[in-house]
């Protein structure tokens, strides 16, 4: 099993030390550096400044996002990061949720999985450097009856297939994304409920496409935090989970409250969305579970962690990406280190 680390947003307090962060994890072998964007940063700018100042880790994006970019733009940044970082970028891709999507961007959010599909097939051609032809529902290159004419990407990308990972939660996404890409990217992964939750659906998709799950990187990101108590560090990430939890989309569309009732969460899943679309966030987060904090993150000594790595591997992680805590750099960079040590303890190295 590999790891990864993932920064998060710029913008969110510890843009200073996020570069020190990545290049200590490129110093310490880490596999790849990933970066997300909503509405603030963007991730394929942090990526680039990352690239230009690390050597050998690679650097992906943890998402970007469909609705922000026609997919033929997607495939020159991917094809230019790619080439600049000297054949490092993995692309990520997701289709964020319907507040962002149409509140921030304009673009309905309707039919997801149709326009995921079709986005990848886009982008994977161009990026091929085929003549760019396409007839879809969602998307139609050329124009007809207009001056467009299919044209070919004219930067070489450093290798002939980038990695294309899209970001999956609800069964039918992770089904698709086990079909069209080569990797998932999963977030509030229980190693307990992996199986039931994501590999199974993501392992129906690829014997879909006719392969096996030999190849496909299942990536989940989990928060590690490390110290001897492990109340206590549960605790950093109440407001963290309460957040997702109970304010990430709608009452109706919010994709991590549904992962939650599956993973046995009905009653509490229920009680933090309340809570928290009506004001109380303080409330949301008190009523976050310990046991689902401590399931979908790695908590306490290194022993513990490294116990931790060997469960999330035997559940089919292949890559696990940890977004490592701490309220400074040098508490980060323990962190990122004992992310190592545990995975030499474990065995898994």
């Amino acid at each position: 099993m590999r790891l990864g680390i993932n920064l998060g947003y710029w913008g969110a307090g510890m843009d200073s030390d996020n570069l020190a962060v990545a290049q200590e994890a490129d110093r310490l072998g880490y596999d790849v550096c990933w970066a997300a964007e909503a509405y603030g940063s963007d991730a394929p700018t942090v990526l680039s400044w990352v690239a230009a100042q690390t050597e050998s880790i690679d650097v992906g994006s943890a998402i970007m996002q469909i609705p922000a970019r026609q997919p033929a733009m997607t495939a020159m940044t991917a094809a230019t990061l790619d080439s600049l970082s000297g054949g490092r970028f993995r692309l990520g891709l997701g289709v964020s949720g319907p507040q962002v999507s149409e509140g921030w961007y304009g673009v309905k959010f309707d039919k997801p999985l149709a326009r995921t599909r079709e986005y990848v097939e886009i982008v994977r051609k161009a990026m091929s450097r085929e003549r760019l032809s396409y007839e879809g529902q969602h998307w139609t290159l050329p124009l007809p009856d207009g001056p467009g004419k299919p044209i070919k990407l004219t930067v070489h990308p450093q290798r002939e297939h980038i990695p294309l990972y899209i970001a999956a939660i609800g069964p039918k996404n992770l089904e698709q994304t086990g079909e069209i890409a080569d990797g998932a990217l999963l977030i509030f992964p229980s190693a307990d409920h992996l199986e039931d939750t994501a590999v199974t659906y993501l392992r129906a998709g690829r014997e879909k496409a006719g392969k096996t799950m030999d190849g496909f990187d299942v990536c989940p990101t989990l928060p590690l935090a490390v110290g001897d108590d492990v109340n206590g560090l549960a605790d950093m990430f109440r407001p963290y989970t309460a957040l997702y939890v109970g304010g990430m989309g709608s009452r109706k569309q919010n994709f991590y409250n549904q992962l939650a009732q599956r993973m046995g969460y009905e009653k509490e899943a229920a009680e933090i969305q309340d809570k928290y679309l009506s004001g109380d966030k303080n409330g949301a987060a008190a009523a976050v579970p310990h046991r689902l904090i401590d399931q979908t993150t790695l908590l306490g000594p290194v022993e513990r962690i490294a116990e931790r790595m060997q469960a999330y591997a035997a559940a089919g992680v292949t890559t696990l990406t940890l977004a490592p805590a701490g309220f400074t750099l040098d508490e980060r960079i323990v962190a990122l280190r004992a992310g190592t040590d545990a995975l030499e303890r474990s065995g898994l190295a």
